[in-house]
């Protein structure tokens, strides 16, 4: 049995407070790592069915890692010693669930990375070296272009950094200060809509909405406005800024991403924009898994969401 170092394997989820689809068209974005839920390299059982899953997974990985980044093979990955593990039960241990929003594929492809890199890039998280972050991100999006066709890189940067970053542009990104009051009134959470969402599909759908010239106006002019506006605001701490244009962004997702939010989420998502106890917006791409919300009172929207799964991740 091969012994790993579990703490230099562990990559918590993360949450992508703003810039879900607007990072597509350059806005900004805001995003946090969330350790309750993270995952890790293990060798296992060939009796744990999870395992077994998990390992055919990190096999067809492996495969297109290899055959779409062969070109990079002798500075990139060690393959020989991925495909070795593999074969020996390695499987990716996770908490984190999948189709949720919150980085199961990230973490996955942070682990990989950085278990097996040849040339592993490290980023001093004081200086922040700028190239370092956009190798790695441009290498991450290769990587997890598996998983959903298509990646930013964003989220795996994130698992593998641990830190929060803010996304000034898609060349520009840095470490974010924010700092957060245990027991504020205020506070982010996570809704569980109790289904599982499907990446591909919602940006398969989003590129098609692209293609509407009338669709692209009011991204630009609307969206990523409200959400640019969204990320300095709670960066900056404030907060009638930030609920302001939280409603507008809420509302404008309602209008013209509706079928990225679950149908059963239609009323509770009207029911926040109308009463201004809470706002929510999609977290990663929608149609399932988790849902953000925000409330600068937080034990009153709680109650208006009485019978739905709630947790809490910031409090200000």
């Amino acid at each position: 049995m091969i012994k790993q170092n579990m703490k230099e394997s562990l990559f918590n989820a993360k949450v992508l407070l703003f810039g879900e689809y607007g990072l597509i068209q350059n806005s900004k974005g805001l995003t946090l790592p969330y350790d309750f839920y993270r995952g890790t390299l293990k060798f296992g059982s060939n009796e744990n069915s999870t395992a077994i899953k998990s390992n055919q997974s990190l096999h067809e990985f492996a495969i297109y890692l290899e055959n779409n980044l062969k070109e990079k093979a002798t500075q990139f990955l060690d393959f020989t010693k991925l495909q070795n593990d593999i074969k020996n039960g390695m499987y990716f241990d996770s908490t984190i669930p999948q189709g949720y929003g919150i980085g199961s594929s990230g973490a996955l492809v942070a682990s990989i990375y950085d278990r097996y890199s040849l040339h592993k890039i490290t980023v001093d998280k004081s200086s922040f070296n700028k190239s370092a972050i956009q190798e790695l991100k441009s290498i991450f999006s290769k990587m997890e272009s598996f998983f959903h066709g298509t990646s930013s890189g964003i989220d795996p940067l994130i698992c593998y950094l641990n830190i929060p970053l803010i996304i000034n542009s898609k060349d520009d990104i840095n470490r974010a200060s924010i700092s957060s009051c245990v027991d504020g009134s205020g506070a982010v959470f996570l809704i569980d809509t109790n289904q599982v969402g499907k990446t591909a599909p919602m940006i398969e759908l989003f590129f098609t909405k692209l293609k509407n010239k009338g669709f692209r106006k009011t991204l630009k002019e609307e969206f990523i406005l409200y959400n640019n506006a969204c990320v300095d605001a709670f960066v900056n701490g404030e907060y009638q800024q930030l609920f302001d244009n939280l409603k507008r962004l809420s509302s404008w997702v309602y209008v013209y991403l509706k079928p990225m939010i679950p149908q059963e989420m239609y009323a509770l998502w009207e029911q926040g924009i109308k009463t201004n106890s809470y706002y929510l917006k999609l977290c990663g791409s929608g149609n399932g898994g988790f849902v953000l919300g925000f409330a600068k009172d937080f034990q009153l929207a709680k109650k208006m969401l009485d019978g739905y799964s709630v947790e809490v991740i910031y409090r200000f």
